[in-house]
């Protein structure tokens, strides 16, 4: 059907998860975490591509298609909401390290 295995798109798939989980993980800015969380996401947007592009059946590969969009869908509203309280707490703690920042402790 296609000119690439299957699982050399898998294999790049699971490198860029492994890459954004290991991001989140690792880093303290949240800003880069945010980023790293996006990184996860296009790896099971791939993962959703492969898997329909090598589906037989049309009505599978739309579906798998449709996945894609409503996890771009949830990655930007993520991106929204989460930059808004990322500038929120920088406004009132003046820092953004996850560590420092707490909004339990007073």
């Amino acid at each position: 059907m296609t000119a690439v295995p299957a699982s050399a798109y898998l294999t790049l798939a699971a490198f860029l998860f492994a890459i954004g989980a290991a991001g989140v993980l690792i880093k303290r800015n949240p800003i880069v975490i945010f980023m790293c969380i996006e990184l996860m996401l296009n790896a099971v947007n791939l993962t959703f591509l492969t898997f329909a592009l090598h589906q037989p059946n049309l009505q599978a590969q739309v579906a798998g298609h449709v996945f894609v969009l409503f996890v771009i869908g949830v990655a930007a509203a993520e991106v929204a909401v989460g930059l808004g309280i990322i500038v929120v707490i920088f406004r009132l703690r003046e820092t953004i390290d996850v560590d420092s920042v707490s909004l339990l402790r007073e």
